[in-house]
């Protein structure tokens, strides 16, 4: 019984404290190894937010390089000896990074920065002057319109169309002190998007239609700006995909490489998948500290909210025992959250109650340390990016 294996191992501990299943982590990273079918996968670190398990998933077979969510997270990671190859995912106006990464030969040859406009370009000269190529990367905003003015997906980039990402790749050619090596089209709308919602029967036949038609028309579009953008520069990688849409971007053969990064911890997010099942491999524990009712146990802090839409689904769940659930009029709260349900009157004062999050890395956000789990025992401890002391927002 998973529960009975990890109270066992985390006896000597006391909530709240986070962990990570090893069994359940490399289970993940194996399925989606096998999901990318030969596509390798850039571990998206945004998902993950601890150096040790980033590093654990590039060990593996199908893993190479790390999309990073910020240039200052890029360069830690170059100084630590993470990965020869980091991506970072989101265009930056961080000055004091841009004049690190001018500076450092090293890192210049491992990091590559996003641009989706010539502003961008003109930042980054503005920002560090007269500098040595920096490798930058193209993002094209994949996101479906079916109608003038319907914008379904992320609000990403720009660039839209084959005649637009050439016209920016050629300028990008001609400009000095840049090198463009690579394209990224991630398909938030497919691969951040759950078509199988529990309880909700009419939103998972809306997101399956707008799945079924943005899929198909992303993968002849995206194939032809790569084409495009080829046509003016020689492209090292095209990365695509994320955790929810991995077979999908894998069938395009645009694509050289994928990203997934929430699927190696499986939070709650993810369970609104059909065809992928990841096991919850990150958990948090709460201690039981009021019982003002016999159905009803209060634990001890847990408001641990998700980013995005302010929705329940972006909330902590109780995983063990099963059979609890968050109250509606109170849900998870900054100092207790109250369970209920059949498995709260066997709890008592002190019991400890598992915890999902609604993402993957935010969870480690609160928490300077994470135990890592093997069987019913604690392999080690290692700090999170915040036990670190590396908050890169």
């Amino acid at each position: 019984m998973r529960r009975n294996r990890l109270d066992a191992a985390t006896k000597d501990l006391d909530p709240p404290f986070a962990i990570v299943d090893l069994d359940a982590f490399d289970h993940n990273a194996a399925d989606l190894a096998r999901r990318a079918a030969g596509h390798p996968i850039r571990v998206a670190s945004k998902s993950v937010r601890v150096r040790e398990l980033v590093c654990r998933a590039l060990e593996r077979p199908g893993y190479a390089g790390v999309m990073c969510y910020s240039l200052a997270e890029a360069l830690w990671l170059s100084e630590q000896n993470v990965s020869d190859d980091l991506l970072v995912a989101y265009p930056t106006a961080d000055r004091a990074s841009l004049q690190k990464l001018a500076a450092n030969e090293t890192a210049r040859q491992r990091v590559t920065i996003m641009v989706d406009s010539v502003e961008h370009l003109d930042f980054v000269d503005a920002a560090i002057g007269p500098h040595a190529d920096i490798r930058v990367c193209l993002e094209l905003d994949v996101s479906w319109r079916p109608l003038p003015g319907v914008h379904i997906g992320p609000r990403r980039s720009s660039v839209h169309t084959p005649a637009q990402a050439q016209a920016l790749a050629a300028k990008i050619v001609r400009r000095t002190g840049f090198t463009l090596v690579g394209v990224m089209a991630y398909e938030g709308q497919i691969a951040g998007l759950g078509d199988n919602p529990p309880g909700q029967p009419l939103r998972a036949l809306g997101i399956r239609f707008i799945q079924s038609r943005s899929g198909p028309e992303l993968v002849q579009r995206r194939a032809a700006v790569v084409g495009a953008v080829r046509q003016v520069a020689e492209l090292e990688f095209v990365n695509g995909g994320g955790t929810g849409s991995l077979e999908l971007t894998g069938s395009d053969p645009s694509v050289t490489e994928l990203a997934a990064g929430s699927g190696l911890f499986g939070p709650t997010l993810f369970d609104a998948y059909q065809a992928f099942t990841p096991e919850p491999a990150a958990l948090f524990a709460l201690s039981v500290v009021r019982k003002p009712t016999k159905r009803v146990a209060t634990l001890f802090a847990g408001g641990y909210i998700a980013s995005g839409t302010p929705t329940p689904d972006r909330q902590p769940s109780p995983y063990l025992p099963a059979g609890l659930k968050t109250l509606g009029f109170e849900g998870a709260g900054e100092v207790q959250t109250p369970v209920t349900g059949k498995a709260a009157e066997q709890l008592r004062i002190g019991d400890r109650v598992w915890m999902r999050h609604a993402k993957a890395g935010e969870l480690f956000e609160r928490f300077d340390e994470v135990h890592l789990v093997h069987g019913d025992r604690i392999e080690r401890t290692v700090p999170t990016y915040r036990g670190e002391r590396r908050n890169f927002g």
